[in-house]
């Protein structure tokens, strides 16, 4: 009768060995608790290049935490400005767009800017990744700022 206790002990224990182990090795959910908090970029100016005919031109993205504040080009020489005519006006028309939706969907452009418009969006795409705020950046800046606060 003994042995049969023992068993049952040895059993219950086996169980609770396995439940214990599959709890601490499960994955969990790591959504953050609140998301209303959390910026969408870390603060200030993004470039990213486009070469054209081997001369460098970048597109500079100013960002806020939460907003796109200006897209512009910096860097641009006579060359570039002569040979891509169509460059400055298909961005302006696209910074436009971009600033006011604060999106890069939906961007329309006309047809004869096609190229050179899907080139700009590209570039500023790539400046807005390098913009973007991960959670270690965005917990990091609300601990120094609740920091700064006391």
């Amino acid at each position: 009768m003994k042995e049969l206790i023992y068993t049952g002990i040895f059993v219950a224990l086996g169980i609770i060995l396995i439940l214990l182990l599959v709890f601490m090795f499960a994955p969990k959910d790591s959504k953050p608790a609140s998301t209303d908090t959390s910026d969408k970029y870390v603060p200030g100016v993004y470039t990213s290049s486009i070469m054209l005919n081997g001369n460098a031109v970048d597109i500079a993205v100013t960002v806020d935490k939460d907003a796109i504040a200006s897209i512009q080009m910096v860097n641009v020489s006579e060359t570039v400005t002569t040979m891509y005519p169509l460059m400055e006006p298909a961005l302006d028309n696209l910074a436009e767009q971009i600033i006011a939706s604060q999106s890069l969907d939906h961007i329309t452009y006309p047809e004869e800017n096609q190229y050179t418009s899907l080139v700009i969006l590209d570039a500023v795409e790539r400046a807005l990744d390098k913009a973007a705020a991960s959670e270690d950046e965005t917990k990091k800046n609300k601990e120094h700022s609740d920091e700064a606060a006391e």
